[in-house]
Parts: structure tokens; C-alpha cells; sequence
């Protein structure tokens, strides 16, 4: 999807480069509720398994969703014993509440999440998130439906699983295969402009997340994992397939009436320097093709049914000028949205203008046939003049396609100069005392980014209260920031004596 008026503010995509600072690369996150007998095993072995297998920094994120049982004692206990993990209170349930909350709030430079029950192989973790890190791909899910992927489960959720996924492929076209795997991670800045554009607050959240990353061109990566089904899942099964029902009809209506600014979230064409330089590269032509043909044969199959009935009252070549008239308007507007992606009322009178301009066009052309059939003929047929029609049409399809894609509907997205700095902002804090409101820090552009806080210990350690604060206060999403740069934490970086 695109628009005239509406450029992409992603940047190309980089790879996170290793330096001295020490903020976390990965922010993992670990929504709950009522999780006071599996929240500490949880945490404990995934803290083991990235503190023994990831080579960067990291951080893991409880994010507590209204509990009511002992889970946010549980959560702060940990807080305090461990460094590299932290705890985050909300006061209303939602899981993708509590995502959309830590997501915006966190300064690591990707953000994942998984469920408490870590069904999901934590060998998967490291790949899920190399491509993100790489700068290959901008989401990444795991996916239980993959061929490769090893799945324990029972027979009534795989039939859910699947048949939900058919769905969403049948109604949004949804090429992933697998959208409520608990195992996903995204780039902070896709996530900074893609999360304003969710609504859900539920379990369909990663489902409009994802729908829309891949509406607006975003690269999907998917990995296979091996999962095995947690028998003591509380998930409503009923309420949760009813409202992603509901969220799928929401997000289809949005996507087809044009509402979702899914062109702001656009990348450069390549991430080689070289590549931006490029200038008139055919975007999307076979779509284009595709679409172009779909939507000029039911104009025509349109414009037949109009001359036919225009014709029962006037001569052949006013039927054939007001058929052409009417079906020209129509087809303009419906190659405008479907075939060139240009949404919004921007440009619409002056596309419609062009648009009569290739009608005139094709009318002489038309119009041209049917006087040279009345010459040569003298009363032709009715099916005789449709044939010539048809003929003449096909030969005007073809130059009104080369018409609006080189004159009507031209590509006019500009390419960002390689060293272009997008946004930068002040380095944001998170506080550690818990009555503390999270700040919000005004964004700056344009000046350079200033050297990342080193991240200690000492901020973590027992006797520091864990850090909390309310939905609405992290929510804010004022602030862009470009990739930070980050270092690769070992043991012997810090001390060689570590036994780790």
C-alpha cells in the first residue's frame, strides 16, 4: 500500500553493531496472570538458558496483568535477585495490553515475548531473534505448523490452530502460518510504528500485528519450533475464538475501506547504499499485472452491460461513448485502490481527470472502429459490433495499463539518502522506585545520539524496589529513536574470574 503524500519512516534495515554500551540487545517479555506457581521456574530457566547461550546483553521483563494471587510478590522477588530482570505491574488484564505497555517503554533494540508455560523450545530462541539482530527481517514468530516443527499437542487444538489459520489466510491473506504461537519478536523501531497501529488489547493482538506488518511490506521470518501443549492452559476457548472472529472482521473492514496509514511503515529498496541510488525500478509489476487484468475484465463485462442497455434507446455511438464514460470513472477508482494501492481522497480528483484523459483515448479508438465497421458493413449486427468492441477494448486495455502506471499512478516514492539519520532521542530511564511514573522524554531529531548509560548491577540489587508503573504511563508514543548500538556480553569482558 502506498500513497502520494504519505513516505515510509523506517530507515533501511542495519545490523546492530557491537560497542561499549551496555543496554540490553533483547528485551524479553513474559506476560501474566495469576502465575504464582510457574512464574519463578519460568524465569529461572530462561535466565539460565540465555545467560549460558546468548552473546549480547539482555533483559527479562515480567509484565503482571491485574494479579490477584501472590504473583507480584513472586515477580518482585525475583526483581531483586536477579540483575538482569525486572517486573512491570498493570492494572487491567490483556496480554496485548501488557506487550503494547513494555514494548514502547523499553530502550532494547528488540523485543520479544513468550508465554509463562515456555511451551516452546528455548533453542529456538536464539534463531528467533538473529534475524531481527542481522537486520534481515523486521518481525520474527515461531511456528508450530511448519513441517519441520515438532508439536505435542491434543487433536481438539490442533483443529482450532489450523482452522484458524485457514481463516485468516482465506479472509486477510495472511501468508504466516502460524499467528498465536507465544514466541515472537519485532525490532523497536517496526514496533514504535506499528504498535499506534493495533488495537487489540487481547489475545488478537499478534494477529493484527502481524496482518498489518505484512500489509505494509514488513519481512516475516518464521522459525520452526518444537512445542509441546501445556494441559493446564486457562485460555478461553470459546470467548478468545469469538473475539478473534470479531478482530478479524474489524481488521478486514479497516484494510478494505483504506483507513490503516500502512505506507508510513515502508522500507528503502535495499539496504545496500548502492540500491538507493537506483532510480525507476519497476515495483510490483507482475501484481500489478495481475490486478490491472482482473479489474479490466470486470470493467468490461460492466461497460458491455452498459452499451447493451444504452443501446435499447440511442445510437451506436452515443451507447458506446456513455458506456465507455461510466465504466471509465469506476475503473479508474477501482485500479486507484486495488491495483496501484493508493489510498485516501489525496489526488483523487486529479487521478479521476488523468483517468478521462486515457478515456478520450480509448473512446477514439472505440469509436474509431465502429465508424470503420459502419463503412465497410453498412448496418452491422449487434454481436458483430460487440465483437469489434471487444477487440478494440483489449488494444486500449493495454495502452491505458501503460497510461496509469508511467502517467496516472507513478511510483513517486523517494529513497532516503544512505546516511540519513531518521530520529534520535535522549537516553530514557526506567525507575526502580515503585511509586514512580515513568517519564516521558521529549523527542529530538536531527542531533546525534548520545552515549548509552552503562547498565549495572547495582540498579537490580536486593533491597531496590521493582520497577512498576501504570499502562497509560508507558503507552506514550511521541518518541521514534534510530537503531541503538549495542555491545556482546561475556563473562570475560567484565571479569575473567566469572564463573560463568
Amino acid at each position: 500500500m502506498r500513497t502520494d503524500s504519505s513516505p515510509g519512516n523506517l530507515p533501511a534495515r542495519e545490523h546492530l553493531p557491537a560497542t561499549d554500551a551496555g543496554t540490553p540487545v533483547l528485551d524479553v517479555v513474559i506476560p501474566v496472570y495469576n502465575e504464582e506457581k510457574d512464574l519463578q521456574p519460568c524465569v529461572l530457566r530462561l535466565h539460565e538458558h540465555l545467560r549460558r547461550t546468548f552473546p549480547y546483553a539482555f533483559r527479562i521483563t515480567v509484565a503482571d496483568n491485574a494479579s490477584t494471587d501472590t504473583t507480584p510478590g513472586v515477580a518482585a522477588r525475583l526483581a531483586a535477585e536477579i540483575a538482569e530482570v525486572r517486573t512491570v505491574r498493570l492494572e487491567q488484564k490483556g496480554r496485548g495490553r501488557a506487550l503494547r505497555t513494555v514494548w514502547s517503554a523499553s530502550d532494547a533494540p528488540v523485543l520479544a515475548y513468550m508465554d509463562v508455560d515456555l511451551s516452546t523450545d528455548l533453542n529456538a530462541l536464539l534463531p528467533l531473534v538473529a534475524p531481527l539482530i542481522s537486520g534481515h527481517s523486521d518481525l520474527a514468530i515461531g511456528s508450530r505448523l511448519a513441517r519441520s516443527s515438532r508439536v505435542v499437542r491434543g487433536p481438539k487444538r490442533e483443529f482450532i490452530s489450523r482452522s484458524y489459520n485457514l481463516i485468516l489466510r482465506g479472509s486477510l491473506q495472511a501468508r504466516f502460518s502460524d499467528a498465536q504461537c507465544g514466541f515472537k519478536a519485532i525490532r523497536r523501531d517496526v514496533a514504535q510504528e506499528l504498535l499506534p497501529l493495533v488495537e487489540d488489547t487481547g489475545w488478537f493482538f499478534d494477529t493484527e500485528l502481524l496482518v498489518l506488518a505484512e500489509r505494509a511490506g514488513l519481512r516475516i521470518h518464521e522459525v520452526p519450533v518444537d512445542w509441546v501443549d501445556d494441559p493446564d492452559s486457562t485460555v478461553h476457548i470459546v470467548r478468545t475464538a469469538t473475539d478473534d472472529l470479531k478482530g478479524v472482521w474489524r481488521v478486514g473492514r479497516a484494510l478494505a475501506t483504506g483507513s490503516l496509514p500502512l505506507d508510513r511503515l515502508a522500507r528503502p529498496f535495499g539496504d545496500d547504499p548502492r540500491d538507493r541510488d537506483i532510480e525507476d525500478v519497476p515495483r510490483g509489476l507482475a501484481r500489478q499485472l495481475v490486478g490491472f487484468c482482473v479489474v479490466g475484465a470486470m470493467s468490461t463485462l460492466f461497460y458491455l452491460l452498459l452499451y447493451s442497455g444504452f443501446r435499447q434507446f440511442a445510437g451506436s455511438q452515443t451507447a458506446n461513448a456513455l458506456a465507455l464514460l461510466v465504466s471509465a470513472v469506476a475503473n479508474t477508482a477501482a485500479n486507484r485502490r486495488l491495483t496501484f494501492g493508493v489510498r485516501g481522497r489525496g489526488g483523487a480528483v486529479r487521478h479521476q481527470a488523468q483517468g478521462l484523459v486515457v478515456f478520450g483515448i480509448g473512446l477514439a479508438l472505440t469509436s474509431g472502429s465502429l465508424a470503420a465497421l459502419d463503412v465497410a458493413t453498412g448496418n452491422p449486427a449487434h454481436s458483430t459490433e460487440l465483437a469489434v468492441l471487444i477487440a478494440a477494448n483489449l488494444a486500449a486495455t493495454v495502452l491505458r495499463f501503460l497510461l496509469f502506471r508511467a502517467w496516472v499512478f507513478p511510483d513517486r516514492r523517494e529513497e532516503a539518502p544512505a546516511s540519513t539519520v531518521v530520529a534520535t532521542r535522549a537516553p530514557f530511564h526506567i525507575p526502580t522506585h515503585a511509586s514512580t511514573h515513568i517519564p516521558t522524554p521529549a523527542p529530538t531529531y536531527g542531533a546525534p545520539h548520545p552515549p548509552l548509560p552503562q547498565r549495572t548491577a547495582d540498579r537490580f540489587r536486593a533491597g531496590d524496589a521493582a520497577d512498576r508503573f501504570r499502562a497509560g504511563d508507558a503507552a506514550d508514543h511521541s518518541w521514534r529513536d534510530a537503531t541503538t548500538r549495542l555491545r556482546p556480553v561475556r563473562p570475560a569482558d567484565t571479569d575473567p574470574g566469572d564463573p560463568r
